[in-house]
């Protein structure tokens, strides 16, 4: 392969009152990259496709799910019985009907490992693909030096194919009760203005748990209903204190720049800026646009399939998403560790975390499948750890008992882009406990959400001084294409 150079190099002049323009409209530095994807070099790699990397945090238990324990003692096992497949000899829970009989499009990676059962560096790991904490890390909050999200690389050196920016997460920030924002779905020592784009439509809801409002909870109390949570379209409207005047006088400001630039310097990358910025404006003025994202008044038809709840909701717009051509989703299941299933577990998957999650992801796959771009499309579904082998109760805080932090093994279910379906790569111990065989990194999923994303292996992004930070730290899991 030549010698090529990938990333952003140094802004020139020319850049820099394009840059400049940026700011005075008031869309916030993130949209330097079309400036950066204008003098970037092409990178080479696989054919791109787009991902959807759905989260759930809390960390969903592998016993009660994909990689099921039915021959290990009860306290290991669980309440939850085996369902065949359609798939001979792959079996998951009872409680997953709809994916059981759509096992030929999707695998699973029963094996993957890292060392940390905290929540907090946890979620930093999985969501940045990097196994050790970076040295500045605060388990209480964001740093500047954590390392940068998946979504944050995918944002910043995938190319954008339209108006809309290349890497998306929704339906919210992920954020703890206590206020806590949890480190790792950020661009870290990139810098803020690579961070993600966050599509808040969900509130934040500190008191209970799920996929309102048909199947929201408390982890103690059981079902519950909100009557304040409302799932909302994407937020896009115009940045704080910059009303529709006030857009216009900017605009007129900007074509007095654009006069004095084009009398000064007249090139290609300035016509591609210029593209850029009109549809940044239009994200932010076109009703059409906005209509677009406004999943709660999609046809009964796909409501009633993906179901009327936020997780049938966020799964049906990162569809929409990727048919508008986003390259990378991340769909948040669960606000405040939903998934953490300490105490009353087997009752919360069971009535609210499993059915929601086993109707809105079928649904997503019949879609792409029909549509034929399945394919075109990876979906990996992973939390930030697994659950530990042995059921305990805390009869101080829940009813009945559950299963407490894990990371040394958790089952991956992943889907299209290429993944043949009916698979199932490495396996655990006979009681889930650790990697039996063929261990899988965070690393490696980085690496395979990376590979499908077109990222060559030798890509890297550039720092402010010009220095090259390299994306792959792992290899792509074997075995699944």
């Amino acid at each position: 392969m030549p010698n090529r150079s990938f990333g952003h190099p140094s802004l020139n002049r020319r850049t820099a009152i394009q840059a400049g323009a940026v700011g005075l409209l008031g869309l916030g530095s993130n949209h330097l990259a079309a400036l950066r994807e204008a003098t970037a070099a092409t990178a080479g790699g696989t054919p791109p496709r787009s991902v959807i990397y759905i989260f759930l945090s809390g960390g969903l238990g592998q016993h009660d799910s994909f990689d099921m324990k039915p021959m290990a003692p009860d306290n290991i096992r669980g309440d939850f019985q085996p369902i065949a497949t359609r798939t001979p000899g792959i079996e998951i829970c009872e409680h997953l009907p709809r994916l059981a009989a759509r096992s030929h499009l999707w695998s699973l990676v029963r094996s993957l490992t890292h060392p940390s059962n905290d929540h907090s560096l946890a979620h930093h790991i999985m969501l940045t693909g990097r196994s050790t904490a970076p040295p500045t890390f605060d388990a209480n909050k964001p740093m500047p030096g954590d390392w940068p999200s998946i979504a944050a690389i995918a944002g910043d050196l995938t190319t954008r194919r339209n108006n809309l920016p290349p890497a998306v997460v929704l339906p919210e920030r992920l954020i703890h009760r206590t206020g806590r924002v949890i480190p790792g779905q950020f661009a870290g020592h990139m810098g803020p203005r690579r961070d993600p784009w966050f599509i808040d439509a969900s509130p934040f809801n500190s008191e209970t748990y799920g996929a309102y409002p048909e199947y929201e909870f408390h982890h103690a109390r059981g079902g519950e209903k909100t009557k304040s949570l409302s799932f909302q379209a994407p937020n896009l409207s115009l940045p704080v204190a910059l009303t529709q005047g006030r857009l216009a006088n900017r605009l007129e400001l900007l074509k007095g720049i654009d006069h004095q630039r084009a009398q000064l310097e007249a090139a290609a990358v300035t016509e591609k800026f210029d593209r850029h910025r009109q549809s940044a404006v239009s994200l932010l003025t076109d009703q059409q646009v906005r209509h677009a994202f406004d999943v709660t008044s999609a046809s009964p038809k796909d409501l009633d399939r993906y179901g009327r709840n936020s997780f049938g909701w966020s799964l049906l717009m990162a569809r929409r998403l990727v048919d508008a051509g986003v390259n990378l989703v991340q769909v948040n299941l669960g606000n405040n560790e939903a998934w953490d299933t300490h105490g009353n577990a087997f009752p919360s998957l069971k009535d609210y975390l499993f059915p929601p999650t086993d109707q809105s992801l079928s649904a997503l796959l019949d879609d792409l499948e029909a549509s034929g771009r399945l394919s075109e499309t990876l979906i990996v579904m992973a939390g930030e750890f697994g659950r530990t082998p042995k059921v305990f109760g805390l009869p101080q805080h829940y009813k009945l008992p559950g299963r407490d932090h894990w990371g040394a093994v958790q089952s991956v279910w992943l889907a299209g882009g290429g993944i043949i379906g009916g698979r199932v790569i490495g396996s655990s111990d006979k009681i889930g406990g650790y990697p039996a065989a063929d261990p899988q990194t965070p690393e490696n999923l980085a690496a395979t959400i990376y590979s499908s994303l077109g990222l060559p292996s030798e890509i890297a992004w550039h720092d402010d001084l010009g220095r090259p930070h390299h994306i792959y730290h792992g290899d792509p899991i074997r075995g699944l294409t």
